[in-house]
């Protein structure tokens, strides 16, 4: 039986120690000549070895695109929970080249003697059936509890899950015997036995027990692929029943001459390749990885999964990648499907499969988005985070160009080497694309105005799938509009910004005692209405804990002048008791090039946002009372004003540019932190459409004015109709 995998060819190189090199030496030569694999046998217990593990890292280092195993590895001898986590670092630091062969033990007397207890046949399959639930929930991250295991081999009070590997490892087994052969139909990615230990007639009756095993645990028999080892000298006849017939996928070649292995490489292979082609495309037989049962029994309904074209890259709930892409780093998502798009094409295949989906729709750059609309529930997602070319465009104009998927800490390191800068947020985590359709509230704000400001035209996809350049002179209307509300109105894939020349920075860190919290914050805001425009400065305050009070702030001052430094940001160290300080004199990119944060939040974030013209001593009595109660765990002011207030307000779509401050803060229960928010609302004039997760439509009006709103109205009229993009702060076609 041909189960139409993709055909792959290994070699299984002996572990010799004499000399140390020789092993990895065939190991790098298997990969120059094309191999798509390399194995090891594993014998701890053999002193003319050299240990598997420790080989199989070493040619990992010593390679960069062959796949690597060991053929297969003692579970007797090495720990499951060990494994697990030293699979998962090696796959991590070979970008995802490690593949888990897995064997349950043999030659016992040499095992007793090195101290492992003897096992019966039955115990060591036990083992090792104990031993790969481990190992996969070793690896299950997204599990945030911790693992518990009662078994009879296996017992773990509390271990910590992770890290995960890099890729979906395999788990092969080399069975032979009708116990193995049923724990491989059950649980693993495939069986590796040698031709050498089979008689004629064991492929088949193992395939027989195997599918029958597959088919009782529910599993699809074609997830299995069949490897084996094969001794040289087989003809391609030989090795093309060894395929069409008995269903091996992975053929490896057991030999360590050097020859024997670029003959099978040069000769070999490319006939069997070409007599699989042939016989498989007359005999309809498609080649191809198959989706699990379990994967597919994750699909959620509303979305046609088999129609998704060929061309795109997508990740479902049942794949192992799922656990990465399904969530923001603010919330918790649960999409039907997650599409990688890689370039433009891709973008608007993607959205013309999603348009006929019926079911929610996220576009996602980076995933950093505080209002966490760039994840679903059973909905799609388009991620763009693939797209990240930055390029320059015109040393002369400083015109750059920047992929919405690239992230704001690459484009500042990409930007330092030129003396630019170009204000985007806070953190260098966050994504373009959400960032400057929003706005961009940043560390160079009031010098240098928001993002937006700096857009001089962009390339989008729109609802129907047209590609449109925008700027002043090419659809101004629809340039207007996504300064401010573009995700209203397409899928922007680049950005042309004109950017700023900026040298290094002064970034400073200031933690006072805030007990007079409201105090603080009216001081803070006074100086900040009082300061040259090269500073930008934010304020964190949190709750009292164990009676204390405290406050952080952050700012920039754009020169790296230390006098220049010292004289903006003395008047904010006196704002209150100071606790402590950092001053520091770097580049801007030092400043945006923090890690990245995991984007593995959980539920759906609850946050409020407003502009707000002055902190007037109301307001901020309020904001106090908000802090002091702990209905928000954060609650931050972000200075503005300055350049961003040059700007004409009917200028873009971004409204109240006179405001001087953004507030932002997050609760636990939105019910206690509206109710909090409703004793400020006097004193707010409008909202950063980033920082708001409450999607009523009372909160179109706070975020545009009428004129705003309704100019927006009618474009989203002209360019989506239908509202093909509505699940992020939608202004609905159809409205008043």
């Amino acid at each position: 039986m041909d189960y139409g995998h993709a055909i792959e060819f290994g070699t299984f190189i002996t572990p010799v120690n004499d000399p140390p090199a020789a092993a990895v030496t065939r190991a790098q030569l298997s990969e120059q000549l094309g191999f798509d694999l390399v194995t090891f046998q594993d014998h701890p217990y053999q002193a003319g070895f050299l240990d598997t593990w420790t080989l199989l890292t070493w040619v990992a280092a010593q390679t960069s695109t062959i796949t690597i195993a060991g053929n297969v590895l003692n579970v007797p001898m090495r720990p499951a929970p060990v494994l697990a986590r030293a699979a998962a670092s090696l796959d991590l630091l070979s970008d995802g080249r490690l593949a888990l062969g897995l064997g349950a033990g043999a030659f016992w007397d040499a095992m007793v003697a090195m101290g492992f207890p003897r096992r019966t046949p039955a115990e060591s399959v036990e083992q090792l059936a104990e031993a790969i639930d481990v190992i996969r929930e070793i690896w299950r991250v997204d599990k945030r509890s911790q693992l518990r295991v009662d078994g009879k081999y296996f017992q773990l009070q509390g271990a910590k899950r992770g890290p995960a590997p890099a890729h979906e490892v395999p788990i092969w087994l080399g069975a032979y015997k009708p116990r193995m052969l049923r724990l491989v139909g059950a649980k693993a990615d495939g069986w590796l036995p040698s031709l050498s230990y089979l008689k004629p007639g064991d492929l088949a009756r193992g395939n027989e027990i195997i599918d029958a095993a597959a088919a009782a645990a529910g599993r699809d028999p074609r997830e299995i692929r069949r490897l084996l080892n094969i001794p040289t000298g087989k003809t391609v006849d030989e090795l093309l029943s060894l395929i069409l017939e008995d269903g091996v996928g992975t053929l490896i070649l057991g030999t360590d001459d050097p020859y024997e292995l670029e003959q099978f490489a040069t000769e070999v292979i490319p006939a069997v390749r070409a007599g699989v082609a042939r016989a498989r495309s007359a005999a309809g037989v498609p080649a191809g990885p198959v989706r699990s049962a379990a994967a597919l029994a994750a699909r959620r309904e509303g979305i046609d999964y088999e129609a998704l074209p060929d061309s795109l890259t997508a990740v479902e709930p049942g794949d192992f990648g799922y656990a990465k892409v399904r969530s923001t780093y603010m919330r918790g998502g649960s999409p039907g499907l997650v599409i990688k798009a890689r370039d433009v094409d891709q973008v608007v295949t993607a959205l013309a499969f999603a348009r006929e989906q019926k079911v929610p729709l996220a576009v996602r750059s980076a995933g950093h988005g505080i209002s966490g609309r760039s994840t679903n529930d059973g909905g799609i997602v388009i991620d763009l985070s693939e797209m990240r070319d930055i390029s320059v465009l015109s040393e002369e104009q400083r015109l750059v160009r920047v992929e919405a998927g690239a992230r704001w800490k690459d484009v500042a390191t990409a930007l330092a080497p030129h003396g630019w800068a170009l204000s985007s947020g806070d953190y260098g985590g966050v994504g373009v694309g959400g960032l400057a359709t929003a706005g961009g509230i940043g560390w160079l704000a009031r010098e240098h105005g928001l993002t937006i400001d700096h857009l001089r035209a962009a390339d989008l996809v729109l609802a129907d799938g047209t590609r449109v350049r925008v700027s002043e002179t090419e659809h101004p209307e629809l340039f207007w509009a996504i300064r401010g509300a573009g995700a209203n109105f397409g899928i922007v894939t680049s950005f042309e910004f004109q950017v700023d020349e900026v040298g290094e920075v002064g970034f400073g860190q200031f933690v006072f005692d805030a007990s007079d919290t409201a105090g603080l914050l009216e001081r803070w805001g006074a100086a900040m209405e009082a300061a040259p425009r090269d500073l930008t400065t934010n304020i964190i305050v949190g709750a009292p804990r164990r009676g204390q009070s405290l406050a952080q702030v952050y700012g920039v001052v754009d020169s790296s002048t230390p006098d220049t430094i010292i004289d903006r940001l003395t008047p904010i160290a006196q704002l209150a008791p100071l606790l402590d300080q950092q001053v520091q004199v770097l580049p801007y990119a030092g400043v945006m090039n923090v890690p990245d944060a995991q984007h593995d939040g959980q539920g759906d974030p609850v946050a409020r946002s407003g502009l707000v013209d002055h902190l007037t001593p109301e307001f901020c009595r309020a904001a106090a009372a908000l802090v002091n109660s702990g209905t928000a765990y954060f609650f931050q002011i972000r200075s503005v004003g300055g350049a961003v207030a040059d700007v004409p307000a009917d200028a873009t779509a971004y409204s109240h540019r006179a405001a001087n401050f953004s507030v932002v803060a997050f609760g636990a229960s939105k019910s206690r932190l509206d109710a909090a928010w409703a004793e400020m609302t006097p004193y707010i004039r409008g909202l950063y459409l980033s920082f708001e997760t409450d999607q009523s439509p009372e909160r179109l009006a706070e975020a545009w004015p009428p004129a705003i709103l309704g100019r927006l109205r009618a474009l989203k009229r002209q360019y989506d109709p239908a509202n093909v993009f509505r699940d992020n702060f939608n202004i609905d076609p159809l409205g008043e």
